[in-house]
């Protein structure tokens, strides 16, 4: 990352903490590095031990800790009012691709919960029409068969590996299938039709738009709100 879309990512944290959160809040956050940038704002707020926070992988929950915010349990989840979240594309209709990170699941609860949903992502992030693979959380049980699946309705899944080629492995116990498609015309219904396969435990297409506000980060180190 270059250091001027560095400084836009810095830059859009600060106003978007400062934007939407309130004393007394409930905030989901995501997972990756922007998700971090976040977490560090909240650190410097006044407000912050008022604050209770649910974070979606465990690398986000260590950088939490280390800011001194304090955690709420799962049974806060139906009162989460805002989440912060990155995204690895996001297409002309404002539909997402997430799960680069192998959160999807848990990031799919909180969103799903979520009163209001502020998405940062950097500027290359923003495309026409998706190009990339959709990450697919599968039960390993299933791993053959949802494949098989996947491939049926014209899908090209690849296990996704570590480095030195064993599994990756969700904090969930299960795998992700890395699936490329050569188109998604319709990302709503892929997203309910990939579901509905056996041992699919979340798919990586996001489609809720409905208070949902975008920030995106400029190579040039500024940044933009942009709302559908």
């Amino acid at each position: 990352m270059s250091s001027l879309l560095q400084d836009a990512i810095q830059k859009l944290a600060k106003d978007a903490v400062g934007r939407f959160v309130r004393p007394n809040q409930v905030v989901g956050l995501g997972s990756g590095s922007t998700a971090a940038y976040i977490v560090r704002e909240m650190a410097g707020l006044k407000a912050k031990n008022t604050l209770l926070c649910v974070p979606t992988s465990l690398q986000i929950k260590v950088e939490a800790e280390k800011s001194g915010l304090r955690f709420a349990d799962e049974g806060r989840i139906p009162d989460i009012d805002i989440v912060f979240d990155g995204a690895d594309q996001i297409d002309g209709r404002f539909n997402m691709i997430k799960g680069g990170g192998g959160a999807l699941l848990r990031e799919k609860i909180l969103i799903s919960s979520a009163k209001t949903v502020v998405i940062v992502a950097d500027e290359a992030k923003f495309v026409k029409s998706f190009s990339r693979s959709v990450p697919i959380e599968v039960h390993p049980m299933a791993r053959t068969s949802a494949a098989k699946k996947l491939e049926e309705v014209g899908g090209r899944p690849a296990m996704r590996t570590l480095d030195k080629g064993y599994p990756f492995v969700t904090e969930n116990g299960n795998i992700i299938l890395d699936t490329v498609f050569s188109s998604i015309p319709d990302p709503e219904k892929a997203e309910l039709e990939l579901k509905g396969i056996a041992g699919v435990m979340e798919v990586g297409l996001f489609t809720r738009k409905s208070d949902v506000y975008y920030y995106r980060a400029k190579s040039d180190g500024t940044f933009e709100m942009v709302n559908p």
